[in-house]
């Protein structure tokens, strides 16, 4: 993931990219795409069709549509799903029925049977489909798990959320509490299933969820390796998002989450991390991201994160509200 990692394509590939969706992410993931000299952005496809057409224009797509049928005669490689939270997890299903390579937009479903059923069509359409958690190829979670490779022994992992409902209604749509649960605290919920080793063996709620008084939430998370965790969710009160992995020898903290220092066994002292521009010239994670699902298109290595694994972090959302 580090900048010059184009040079892990071939320099004569080429990856026929569409969008479905034409919103505010769709154009982040444009510029992300269109940065990738092997890729070639052929279509886009909204329900408004006024909207894909103005993005069409904006980025010079060849083509607009409104409609899954319209955009799969234009026989892309990988189409990178946009659209509203609470619409994925159907759109993904419609779109298993196609040929292609997808990255969807997180979450798969706003509660966990909507991504378990999204995930059956996936098993039996044998689709290959990958999740768009961008913060595990932010810059500074990668140099973070770069480093982590190297210490030994266990890994304590604290996860920080902090969530305020009227607001995140207004980005997700009409839902309730728990479904904005799986429709944004995915973001930080996640870096368990992306730092934690083996699989979850527990969550143990310590402080449950009330739904009457939405405040503070707090979990423990086992893992087969050894492996443990907390998790602390705010609701309706000021609070970060941050995680910090401590082990023998180093301990990491993100704060903001696309910033990362690190303090070394015997120090008192948290020393600041350079990261490079990448996460500064585009939104953090989708260039790294947009690289990886490419590479996924063409067959290549990648570390795209499976649509299975994706449903393992709904899992552990659920664990920790669902009491």
């Amino acid at each position: 993931m580090e900048e010059n990692a184009i040079a892990s394509l071939p320099q004569d590939a080429v990856c026929r990219v569409a969008m479905i969706g034409a919103g505010g992410m769709a154009r982040e993931h444009l510029r992300a795409f269109a940065d990738i000299p092997q890729v070639s952005i052929v279509g886009i496809m909204s329900r408004t069709r006024s909207k894909a057409e103005a993005l069409a224009q904006e980025f010079n797509i060849p083509a607009a549509t409104d409609s899954v049928e319209a955009l799969a005669a234009l026989q892309a490689d990988l189409v990178v799903i946009t659209v509203s939270a609470n619409q994925v997890h159907k759109v993904v299903q419609a779109c298993c029925a196609w040929p292609w390579t997808i990255l969807t937009e997180k979450p798969v479903g706003l509660n966990l049977q909507q991504s378990e059923e999204t995930l059956e069509t996936v098993r039996k359409t044998g689709a290959q489909v990958y999740v768009a958690l961008n913060r595990r190829f932010y810059s500074s979670v990668h140099k973070m798990k770069e480093n982590l490779a190297h210490c030994t022994g266990p890994r304590f992992i604290e996860v920080f959320d902090q969530q305020e409902p009227e607001k995140l209604r207004k980005i997700l749509g009409k839902a309730d509490e728990i479904e904005l649960m799986f429709g944004n605290s995915i973001h930080t919920i996640d870096f368990f299933s992306h730092l934690g080793r083996g699989s979850v063996t527990s969550v143990t709620p310590i402080l449950p969820w009330n739904s009457s008084v939405p405040q503070a939430v707090c979990a423990a998370v086992t893992f087969s390796s050894g492996d443990s965790g907390i998790y602390h969710g705010l609701w309706n009160v000021p609070g970060p998002w941050a995680v910090s992995v401590t082990t023998r020898e180093e301990r990491w903290e993100l704060r903001p989450l696309e910033s990362a220092r690190v303090q070394k066994a015997g120090s008192r002292t948290l020393e600041e991390v350079d990261l490079g521009d990448l996460d500064k010239k585009f939104k953090p994670g989708l260039r790294a991201q947009a690289e990886e699902a490419v590479k996924a298109a063409l067959g290549l290595r990648h570390n795209c994160v499976s649509l299975e694994n994706a449903h393992g972090t709904m899992r552990i959302i659920d664990a920790i509200y669902k009491h």
